[in-house]
């Protein structure tokens, strides 16, 4: 059984990053800059792991539409956007 993680209440938002990631800055800024831009006040968890790099969850949600997070050490495809994050940060405003 894991020990139980810090209570995160309100909107939760994950950086999921392999090690190494190359594009782990750029995510980190487009993160910090969109929640800025949309006034919600959230604490951003970042874990580094066996993850498809960089993914931006929201409440547990890929904001890309991947279902849930896949475990590899690779870059993504489909790297997040500044509309995507925006869009799911609003949806969890609304």
């Amino acid at each position: 059984m894991c020990a139980p993680g810090p209570e995160i209440r309100g909107t939760r938002v994950e950086l999921l990053t392999a090690p190494d990631c190359p594009n782990a800055e750029a995510a980190r800024s487009l993160v910090a800059e969109c929640l800025a831009e949309s006034g919600l006040d959230a604490a951003v968890v970042e874990r580094v792991g066996s993850y498809r790099s960089p993914t931006i969850l929201v409440d547990g949600v890929d904001v890309m539409g991947t279902p849930g997070p896949v475990a590899a050490d690779a870059c993504r495809l489909d790297v997040p956007t500044r509309e995507r994050v925006l869009a799911a940060l609003a949806a969890v405003k609304a």
